[in-house]
């Protein structure tokens, strides 16, 4: 017997003037942007201090090209080549959806290193508070991905299940709610407890490889529950092409975490 909760049916978008329509979408990784660029000035200024808080500012513009572009970019390289290929004019159209969080990742890692270099900051310190505010981004993207209706989980029979109105008629996880607790909340709770002992905050790339690993982590538990893109399907032994792409991220986090640890704090 499958129990299922209806879907609270939220208008994707907030409210249109003409052709212009603010999404939700839209709103989440602008709320993920700003609170994590509030967030990052305060861990920026702590001791030992990474950077001054110009320079916080002028990484904002920075980490949203790095995001749209490297979410957009990942989108059509690691997932839907050959259709964007068939459709180039729908690369640009990000409005509509299809982000990818490891190309984000990716392109965020790139300004990250050009920014640092050109400013002379420390990579790994200034990676370690990108690393305490990207669970930000994550939470408010997911909770995006479940108003639009997308990426939804496995069908499933637990009381919390819900009727997406793209997923057929049976009752699924709401994966999306999972991973926004994990990837975002338990993830964000994590680095948040991790960042206020000095200790770690002197040894560089810590908390950095912590976000790195743990996000990989994260992600890899919550495609036990979320139904395989329909173009990729399961891979060897059920595996999913997100575990997949979530298996790096774990083995550098980790090198990070003991290349750390093994160093003398500075």
């Amino acid at each position: 017997m499958f129990f299922a909760i209806p879907f609270p049916n939220i208008d994707p978008i907030i409210f249109q003037i003409g052709v212009l329509a603010i999404r939700w979408y839209s709103l989440a990784y602008i709320a993920g942007l700003v609170f994590g660029w509030m967030y990052m000035k305060k861990l920026a200024a702590r001791h030992p201090v990474v950077c001054d808080q110009l320079a916080v500012d002028d990484f904002l513009t920075w980490a949203t090209a790095g995001v749209v572009i490297g979410g957009r970019l990942g989108m059509v390289l690691f997932y839907q080549f050959d259709y964007y290929m068939a459709h180039p004019s729908k690369i640009i159209a990000v409005w509509e959806g299809g982000m990818s969080f490891h190309g984000g990742f990716l392109g965020v890692v790139i300004v990250s290193l050009i920014f640092t270099r050109k400013r002379g900051i420390s990579a790994l310190r200034f990676g370690d508070i990108l690393g305490c505010v990207s669970p930000i981004g994550l939470f408010f993207g997911r909770i995006a991905n479940f108003i639009n209706g997308e990426l939804w989980g496995r069908t499933a029979d637990v009381p919390w299940a819900i009727v997406f109105p793209t997923g057929g008629p049976l009752p699924r996880h709401p994966s999306q709610i999972y991973e926004a607790l994990m990837e975002g909340v338990i993830l964000f709770s994590l680095l948040f407890i991790l960042s206020r002992s000095e200790a770690i905050r002197r040894r560089p790339g810590m908390l950095m490889g912590t976000f790195i690993a743990g996000y990989g982590v994260a992600r890899s538990i919550g495609e036990l529950f979320r139904e395989p893109d329909n173009y990729i399907g399961f891979l060897a032994f059920g595996t999913t092409w997100g575990q997949w792409l979530s298996l790096p991220m774990i083995a550098i986090g980790l090198f990070f975490i003991v290349r750390a640890s093994r160093r003398a704090p500075v």
